[in-house]
């Protein structure tokens, strides 16, 4: 078997020869800070997205088989927006941080040499007139989202390539957040449910058509894949109720196209206590939950598994702060890890990007345990 077809049949409860080892990409600053102690070279840490060649080469250093948030992305990425707002500086302060537009159109506030969740000071979405001049325009389907020469690739790969790909379905809500924040967009359901339903709708709608037009453009994807980030460590940030009767239905829509083309794999990154969502996720055809943070809630698939049977699926829940310590720490992750592949349809991938504090050595020695104990 390769790893293409591992993934499909330990997601679909099938029998299959080996656990592969995976993982959901670094930080950058994980990366430099290797290249710094010699264990990477400057040209190996440049070019490091998902499904890169370099990043491919770096999973094959360390041990692991591949990096499961591989997808297959349009011209506007990560958000639907098309084009991106123009990043820039709109106001320098005296205390040596900056306003600053990003490409969502957002206001945030950051200084130079910190990384961090920039705090958001404004939003250029926040009523009807700035929906229409600056957000509908821009929500529009067109062929121009679409990289021919990518397209024909991923199509002459689908029959030869050994790791699977998924197809990025992008977010119905998650990104509508980050366009208004919290505030915006909640006050908007109150104040204005018309604006509140069109620009979900119209959302929906986009992600849809984009969706359609890579599942008939012939190359193969073996799942799909949305992303929210709509929930912090107490629960979602969204009433479960109107996330159900509003975005609830786009989700149905896609996986059903989905289903039409054969892909019955549909998973979704959403950081946070989800727990009281996954109903509304299941429901509408979104069966693979990832990375199930572990986070000071200690999210995991056996509870989900115990609620809702073989319907839910898992990538993630490692809890990768165990890199930062020793081998009896990953030693002990990987003996609290066992039960839990043991009960069918979960792969244990590191609950998010692999963070600087993560030395090189420990995560050889996961790499090299995990092959060890489930290979």
């Amino acid at each position: 078997m390769n790893n293409r077809q591992r993934v499909k049949a330990i997601l679909n409860y099938e029998n299959y020869d080996r656990l592969p080892v995976v993982h959901f990409g670094y930080w950058e600053e994980t990366l430099q800070k290797w290249c710094d102690e010699g264990h990477l070279k400057p040209e190996e840490i440049t070019d490091v997205a998902d499904g890169s060649p370099n990043e491919k080469a770096l999973s094959k250093k360390l041990g692991f088989d591949f990096n499961y948030y591989t997808t297959f992305q349009d011209r506007s990425g990560f958000s639907s927006l098309f084009p991106a707002f123009e990043p820039k500086v709109i106001e320098e302060l005296s205390n040596g941080t900056y306003k600053y537009l990003n490409e969502d159109g957002a206001i945030v506030l950051q200084k130079k040499g910190v990384r961090s969740i920039p705090a958001e000071v404004g939003h250029l979405l926040t009523d009807r007139k700035s929906w229409e001049e600056h957000y509908l325009p821009r929500l529009q389907y067109s062929e121009e989202r679409f990289d021919s020469a990518a397209i024909q690739t991923a199509v002459l790969d689908s029959e030869t390539r050994d790791e699977p790909l998924g197809l990025y379905c992008k977010s119905l809500f998650g990104q509508i957040r980050n366009w208004m924040g919290v505030e915006g967009i909640s006050y908007l359901y109150a104040d204005d449910e018309e604006l509140y339903d069109e620009i979900i709708d119209t959302v929906g709608t986009l992600c849809y058509r984009v969706t359609e037009r890579m599942l008939s453009s012939g190359a193969k994807f073996d799942f799909i894949h949305f992303w929210e980030d709509i929930c912090f460590k107490n629960g979602p940030l969204v009433k479960p109720a109107v996330f159900d009767e509003k975005i609830g239905p786009h989700y149905k829509r896609i996986t059903e196209l989905a289903a039409a083309y054969g892909i019955n794999i549909a998973s979704l990154d959403c950081d946070g206590l989800i727990d009281s969502l996954i109903p509304t996720w299941i429901k509408n055809g979104v069966n693979t939950m990832f990375p199930i943070e572990v986070g000071t809630w200690s999210a995991s698939i056996k509870p989900w598994r115990q609620q809702y049977g073989k319907e839910i699926r898992g990538v993630g829940g490692m809890n990768k702060t165990v890199f930062a310590y020793d081998y009896a720490a990953i030693d002990k992750e990987i003996q609290r890890l066992m039960p839990l592949v043991e009960l069918g349809g979960y792969i244990p991938c590191p609950d998010h990007r692999i963070a600087p504090d993560a030395k090189w050595e420990n995560v050889q020695y996961y790499c090299d345990r995990m092959h060890k104990i489930f290979g």
